[in-house]
């Protein structure tokens, strides 16, 4: 038995349809890696790897720009067998910032890397770079030219003239079960168009955007940070699973019900429990996503 699923984002999205190639080359792609026999860990590193470089999604090569015109990407990933986590945050010219905080998880004594001391442990291993301009597309440009203009800090593809009224709160995640029955849980974001001061959301920060355990479940939120980090969602989800012996849906529906009357919170997740089951939950518009087993494939969007 194996289980895969993805996300590129919650929110009010306009024409979804266009996000669906990528989800469906993606999902397909995982799957096949675990249809033979690659961990868990693996293939969500590779799905994640593949969201960031889509420049439709808000991460790696997609993300959106700072109040400095600059590319700030945060991601972590988890181990659902050991509970060795690795994450970073406030890199900047990291290819695949989901590689790093492998990298910090399996090649150093640490957790958590920030800014120049991460982009030096990234060089130290052989990360790979790419120059400011691979990131930086034309819609991040008019993006970013809009929010200066009106002095907001906006969510991924928000329209502050309201012309789509697309409210995209942009992140990326894989969680999956391998054949093994280990979990593991990967998420990677650009941020929120317009940031200052170094802000760091939930993605990159275990146990609120990413959390896996082999003795509960697989999770990869996605949503308001500030929120998502006051209530501790990934992990929420988590001890719903092993402490109130919930399965994946009933999971996910508690958590985003906690999150709402606690924090006001708004967003989504995706489950995997360890028993196989899958589910998402969100109380916006909409959830891109995709999920596979031995047997199907679905894309949502």
């Amino acid at each position: 038995m194996f289980r895969l699923m993805i996300h590129g984002g919650a929110g009010a999205i306009q024409s979804p349809e266009k996000y669906r190639p990528s989800l469906e080359k993606i999902i397909k792609e995982g799957r096949q890696m675990l249809k033979g026999g690659a961990s868990a860990l693996d293939t969500v590193e590779k799905c994640v790897q593949l969201l960031e470089d889509d420049p439709l999604f808000n991460a790696g090569r997609g993300s959106v720009l700072t109040h400095k015109k600059e590319v700030e990407c945060d991601a972590s990933i988890m181990d659902g067998l050991s509970l060795k986590a690795g994450a970073v945050a406030g890199i900047s010219g990291v290819k695949n910032p989901i590689t790093l905080a492998r990298a910090i998880m399996e090649k150093s004594e640490f957790v958590f890397l920030i800014g120049k001391g991460a982009k030096e442990f990234a060089k130290l291993h052989n990360i790979k770079f790419e120059p400011q301009d691979y990131f930086i597309t034309e819609e991040r440009k008019n993006q970013i030219k809009e929010a200066l203009e009106n002095n907001k800090v906006v969510l991924d593809h928000s329209d502050l003239n309201n012309k789509t009224n697309e409210k995209k709160l942009g992140t990326v995640g894989a969680i999956a079960l391998d054949k093994n029955g280990n979990l593991a849980s990967a998420t990677s974001t650009g941020g929120i168009v317009n940031k200052q001061f170094g802000r760091v959301g939930d993605s990159p920060v275990i146990g609120a955007g990413t959390y896996a355990d082999n003795n509960s479940c697989a999770v990869s939120c996605t949503g308001y940070g500030e929120q998502f980090l006051r209530a501790t969602v990934a992990r929420t989800a988590s001890a719903f699973v092993e402490f109130q012996k919930k399965d994946a849906q009933s999971a996910a529906k508690a958590t985003i019900k906690y999150l709402q009357e606690k924090v006001s919170g708004l967003g989504g997740l995706i489950i995997i429990d360890k028993n196989g089951n899958m589910a998402s939950a969100y109380n916006t518009p909409g959830l891109l996503y995709a999920k596979a087993s031995e047997k199907t494939i679905e894309v949502f969007v």
